[in-house]
């Protein structure tokens, strides 16, 4: 889709200075992720955090995720533990989010973590904002940038048509690769899936050699991503589907499904890769054309697939 907006801009070092310069003038900017696109500002900062929870009307309850350029830095706001450090050494930079336990003097203000004992930390591995953060001093707290429990976006357009001018600053840094939120765990004597992802609880395990446990039942929000109602297009939605329901579209998974106008394939070669990067895409197309109804057929729960269904039966509460 061509830009026909003035507050996207293209990644160059020009660009990345003006965000830096936006940032330490405690502004907000959208910014590029691996996973989705997110509100970006300094974490350190309660007006700035403040900003964002307005912008999004989000609940003060749910708490945002903090993104840091190197561990060094995270030394600072959180105790490190050996779990997290060979967490850390696998698979960060990347889409796993840590909930860890936040230091007394810890500089992170108390309304970006609701003001809970531990705090959401995760190392991005998108180029544009690896290079934006080597050029402040301070992480970043990067929530989805999204209207709260909306659908989060996979590119600059879907942020401006989220926010319109509201966001000056929009970096745009491509379609983001992964398209769903990270994975998070919580680290401490033993690791907890909180909310699935790419990074599956079959490659931790895999990667620890010991079985992981899975949270289904959080009595406190430590991490976003655990509200019941969440990534919702705003229309009804029914899963598991076999057919298709008079007038609904239809989001389908597979190579058994004919091409119609109103069937939406996430992947026709049924890969749960692609199936999940092109599920929010899907989700704001149908929105697009005006469908009053959503049908969904049967995603394979294993893998990626669970880190889908999970998204799928938050958005069609």
């Amino acid at each position: 889709m061509k830009n026909i907006y003035s507050n996207i801009y293209k990644n160059s070092k020009k660009n990345l200075n003006k965000a830096k310069n936006l940032l330490m003038k405690n502004h907000i900017v959208a910014l590029p992720t691996e996973t989705v696109y997110g509100l970006a500002g300094n974490a350190y900062k309660k007006g700035v955090v403040k900003k964002i929870f307005n912008l999004k009307k989000r609940p003060k309850k749910n708490p945002l995720i903090i993104h840091y350029d190197s561990l060094n830095e995270l030394k600072e706001d959180a105790y490190i533990n050996s779990s997290f450090l060979k967490l850390y050494y696998k698979f960060s930079p990347g889409p796993l989010t840590y909930i860890l336990k936040k230091k007394k003097n810890s500089k992170i203000c108390t309304y970006a973590n609701a003001n809970l004992d531990t705090i959401a930390v995760r190392f991005p591995k998108h180029k544009d904002i690896k290079k934006l953060m080597k050029k402040i001093n301070f992480p970043l707290a990067i929530p989805s940038a999204n209207i709260s429990s909306k659908i989060s976006p996979v590119s600059a357009i879907d942020v401006v048509e989220e926010f319109g001018n509201k966001i000056k600053f929009v970096l745009d840094g491509g379609r983001s690769k992964i398209g769903l939120e990270s994975t998070v765990v919580k680290v401490s004597n033993e690791i907890k899936i909180i909310r699935p992802g790419l990074i599956s609880k079959k490659d931790i395990e895999r990667f620890l050699k010991k079985k992981v446990a899975f949270s289904k039942q959080i009595k406190k929000i430590i991490s976003p991503g655990l509200l019941k109602k969440h990534y919702s297009p705003g229309i009804p939605m029914k899963l598991n589907c076999k057919n298709r329901e008079d007038k609904a579209a239809f989001i389908v998974f597979g190579k058994k499904y004919n091409k119609n106008k109103n069937v939406f394939n996430l992947s026709k070669k049924g890969s749960l890769r692609e199936a999940g990067k092109n599920l929010y895409k899907t989700f704001r197309k149908i929105k697009r054309l005006k469908y009053k109804k959503i049908n969904v057929a049967r995603i394979p729960n294993k893998d990626f697939g669970i880190a889908i269904n999970d998204r799928l039966k938050k958005a069609s509460n």
